[in-house]
């Protein structure tokens, strides 16, 4: 809270003038004193610390002119108040001058927009130059304070009525004006108001000013001839928020719910219309209440920066769509939004998101918003990403499932293609929420659990939808593969005794269990039992996955696609050839192999969720040339996951000390004397395959190639769980 002091300006005035002319007199005593001390060849210290008081002096007189001016300043444009007593009349100030002079800024910005909303130019104008202010606190709380929820309300219901009147008029230079001016007025106040409604912010303006936005969001308005509501005009707002300052979760709890119900309670009875008989004979459409620029025709004129589009563009958004994408920025906020059943409703938002008002999103056909929504929401680590992410699977699963059956070759079938496309805007949010929770699949898969009230046969039906999409299966298979690599990485190394145990992240406990011998030494041979076990059981994910993509292709006629390019990017990468961030790195022919491949950056990732080390991974990976060029000649994903999967368990022998004790002498792959690996980067496309070569015949990962290969080939679960009758790949099916 800021502090205020009372001043009475005409004591105030007299005290800055004596400061400014002590400090004057006190440097004019000081080189005085100094010519007379040093004329008498005498210390002159004592001048030298009357000029520091002088210096000093000097140094307040400025800041109470300072002071001064800006009191003035408050005093002229009625910013503060004064009052009067018994010992004169007094003009409350802020102590400090910053806040000084937010609170200045803020109240002409407001004022300067209370302007604009009346249609003055140059108030709109002026609105531009407190642009950069948004981050101060003071000048936030007066420029909301100032305007108020009504005033916030305001500004874009009139901006919009002020541009729809000028290209009504042919205006084109006004138009134009208004646009450009408009949406940066609005981004301003999108910031302004993030922060201004976020507790933890000190721009807070408190409770009863979200309680007040969301009263006027509801209310009726008037600009000019046009008459709207508060919320279609306070969602050209939210549409112009950058994500620098996110909105809070409070702001969805108390206005971003209200939109949802406000729309819900609009809207129910017109969209049960449209499910009616007559309803669907007519093909009615779920028409959303759109924001003001929409249902004034204007497009994206009011958009600033990047969704800015043409003059004339007819891109339009409901008020429920810019509120998305005010809640994208913020895993709290979408949070707030989403995990939530309002009072009366059976359903939670989720829910009656994907389903109830699933119509009015297809209306727009823009998913952007929505889609980056659910990322948000449902690609974190903590318990309420996770439940979101399971609720998006089972009820998108429960919304496809109609939608596919079994031809009369007993490969999927589309049998219900208007339900299909009706939920494929879905597929990449869904594929992220997948990928992030991509552990969940083995434990279907595996140990028939559930992923919240989502079994192995509604994750089935759920990837049908998301492999579906390209840039979600791609998603999907990075998840996978480093949920691979982490499995493998629990595997003990050579040579793990009682003794070293703990130097390498083991315990006595942990020793005796990988101890097939019981000799007290994980020998070869032990490793070589936990790889294969770990290789088999991560193969069968991998197998549902690619085979229900190949499924889905051949269910759209798209069975001849060769392997997918992101696939083939990411054996041409050698992306398996990495271990997993953390991971001790035990072997000594590993030691050096990596190369700058491994940083402590990377080794930061450790604990993150599988989808964004696999994104940071494809980022660091990535040098600008294939080192596995095999992947040109890939005709098949099965093919490429088969070069993965060997990319991964010849890098996880390196790491497990399974190589160190074999003969590098004359390997185009190794330097030196005695002879060690090349880093990675260095190898050539050719000596890199000499290394898998090798790895294959003289480290023995053909044996563990296979396993993967047999597991990964048996495509009995998906036939299971999608009713289909193919013929696994391994006893003859393509």
């Amino acid at each position: 809270m800021t502090e205020f002091t009372g001043v009475r300006q005409p004591a105030f005035d007299a005290m800055a003038g004596k400061h400014a002319e002590a400090a004057r007199r006190l440097e004019e005593l000081a080189r005085a004193l100094h010519g007379e001390l040093r004329s008498a060849g005498l210390d002159t210290s004592p001048a030298v610390r009357l000029r520091e008081l002088a210096g000093r002096v000097t140094t307040q007189a400025e800041d109470l002119r300072r002071r001064q001016k800006l009191v003035h300043e408050l005093q002229r444009q009625q910013v503060t108040f004064g009052r009067s007593t018994p010992a004169g009349s007094f003009l409350e100030a802020p102590d400090g001058l910053d806040a000084a002079q937010g609170l200045l800024d803020g109240t002409l910005a407001g004022r300067a927009a209370g302007k604009a909303a009346d249609g003055d130019a140059k108030a709109l104008a002026e609105l531009e130059k407190y642009t950069s202010r948004t981050g101060d606190a003071e000048f936030v709380k007066a420029f909301l304070g100032t305007l108020g929820a009504q005033g916030v309300t305001r500004l874009p219901g009139s901006l919009a009525a002020h541009l729809r009147e000028a290209r009504s008029h042919g205006d084109s230079d006004r138009v134009a004006l208004l646009s450009a001016a408009g949406g940066r007025a609005l981004r301003l106040l999108s910031t302004a108001l993030a922060n201004g409604t976020d507790p933890r912010s000190p721009a807070y303006r408190g409770d009863a000013f979200l309680k007040d936005l969301a009263h006027q969001g509801r209310a009726q308005h008037r600009a000019g001839d046009t008459t709207y509501s508060g919320y279609q005009a306070q969602a050209l707002i939210w549409r112009a928020h950058d994500g620098k300052t996110p909105y809070s979760e409070e702001f969805m709890e108390v206005v971003g719910r209200d939109v949802i119900a406000y729309e819900h309670e609009q809207r129910k009875d017109a969209w049960a219309a449209t499910k009616d008989p007559l309803g669907r004979v007519f093909k009615a459409d779920q028409i959303p209440i759109m924001d003001l620029a929409g249902s004034l025709g204007l497009g994206t004129l009011l958009r600033p920066g990047t969704h800015a589009g043409a003059p004339g563009t007819q891109g339009r958004s409901s008020l429920v769509d810019d509120l998305f994408h005010a809640a994208r920025s913020s895993r709290e906020a979408s949070h707030a939004l989403l995990a939530h059943t309002p009072a009366g409703w059976k359903e939670s938002v989720l829910d009656y998101l994907l389903t109830t008002r699933w119509g009015a999103s297809r209306y727009l056909d823009d998913y952007a918003p929505f889609n980056d929504l659910l990322v948000t929401a449902t690609a974190g680590q903590d318990a309420t990403s996770k439940r979101l992410a399971a609720e998006l699977t089972k009820i998108l699963a429960d919304e496809v499932r109609g939608a596919f059956g079994r031809s009369a070759d007993g490969n999927l079938e589309i049998k219900n293609r208007d339900r299909f496309d009706r939920y494929t805007p879905l597929s990449y949010p869904l594929a992220r929420a997948i990928s992030a929770n991509i552990d969940e699949l083995s434990r279907l898969l595996l140990n028939h659990a559930t992923f919240g009230k989502a079994a192995a046969e509604d994750m089935s039906y759920a990837l049908a939808l998301a492999t579906s999409h390209d840039a979600g299966f791609e998603s999907l298979m990075r998840a996978q593969t480093e949920h691979m690599r982490a499995a493998l990485d629990t595997v003990p190394p050579v040579g793990l005794d009682a003794s070293n145990a703990a130097r390498l992240g083991f315990t006595k406990a942990d020793v005796k269990r990988f101890d097939m011998d019981g000799d007290g030494r994980v020998s070869k041979d032990d490793v070589m039992t936990f790889l294969e076990d770990r290789t088999s059981v991560e193969a069968r994910p991998f197998s549902h996955i690619v085979e229900i993509r190949r499924q889905v292709l051949i269910a759209q006629g798209l069975d001849d696609k060769k392997a997918d390019e992101s696939l083939k990017n990411m054996v041409g990468n050698a992306l398996g050839l990495l271990p997993m961030p953390g991971a001790r790195q035990v072997g000594e022919l590993a030691t050096g192999a990596f190369g700058e491949l491994i940083s402590t950056g990377y080794d930061k990732l450790a604990g993150a969720a599988y989808d964004e080390i696999a994104r940071q991974t494809a980022q660091r990976i990535s040098h600008g040339r294939y080192l596995d060029t095999s992947s040109r000649m890939l005709a098949d994903n099965r093919l490429a996951v088969d070069r993965l999967a060997e990319q991964m368990l010849a890098t996880a022998m390196l790491n497990k000390g399974m190589l160190d004790d074999l003969s590098l002498d004359q390997q185009p792959f190794a330097q030196g004397t005695p002879p060690t690996l090349k880093p990675f980067v260095e190898m050539t496309p050719q000596e890199y395959s000499k290394f898998l070569e090798w790895t294959r015949r003289a480290g023995g990962s053909n044996a563990l190639f296979n396993e993967f290969r047999k597991t990964f080939r048996t495509t009995s679960d998906v036939n299971d769980y999608l009713g289909l009758e193919v013929p696994s790949s391994s006893e003859g099916g393509r």
